[in-house]
């Protein structure tokens, strides 16, 4: 039965580019090719999503929704107008997003304030990101956490309302910085410095 299945998802992206699951209501044609969306998934129209994402089931995304390639929206999250995702993005399951900070029932005129989530960033599981946020690049959300501020690149957070909890590589392993090097040397290969606060990769 399994491997039925299998060979009808090969068959469809195959002729598709891209596979949609029956029981999913896509209304944006804007999709790249090799993306998943999955069971019980509603996409709205004007939604642009990039190549290779995988949509899990019970997603919800609003027009005007933009998804880079690489991107994995795991189960139950709802991404509203104004959520901008780059390339590489994990969003974990059930993770909460909001566009109104003063919000009321019936109320169509509010103040729409932009989230964006850069290159490389994850999400863990259940983190409520309220609107306004800038999520930096391969930052990290610990699961739970209500992001109430900006997370600057390659910063780790956690807890509520989070908080600095150190810095995290691009392959994944926390990190901080000694009193006596603005430098970090990864196992994984790569070089990161501190400057003014801020964390970049330097190869």
């Amino acid at each position: 039965m399994l491997l039925k299945v299998l060979k009808k998802i090969i068959q469809y992206m195959s002729d598709n580019k891209f596979f949609i699951h029956p029981s999913a209501i896509v209304e944006s044609q804007d999709i790249g090719s090799e993306s998943r969306i999955w069971a019980f998934v509603h996409i709205l129209p004007n939604v642009k999503i990039g190549r290779n994402a995988n949509i899990c089931d019970h997603c919800y995304i609003e027009s005007n929704v933009i998804l880079g390639d690489n991107v994995t929206v795991k189960c139950g999250v709802w991404l509203w107008d104004g959520v901008t995702v780059e390339n590489n993005v994990f969003i974990g399951p059930s993770v909460t997003f909001a566009n109104d900070l003063n919000p009321r029932s019936g109320k169509h005129d509010f103040k729409l304030l932009p989230t964006l989530l850069k290159e490389g960033c994850s999400i863990g599981a259940g983190a409520v990101i309220l609107p306004g946020i800038t999520i930096g690049k391969y930052a990290m959300i610990g699961a739970g956490s209500v992001v109430t501020k900006n997370v600057s690149d390659f910063e780790l957070v956690y807890g509520n309302s989070a908080k600095p909890k150190g810095y995290i590589c691009k392959c994944g392993k926390k990190f901080d910085f000694t009193e006596n090097s603005n430098l970090y040397n990864c196992e994984c290969g790569l070089q990161l410095k501190k400057e003014s606060g801020l964390v970049s990769l330097v190869n």
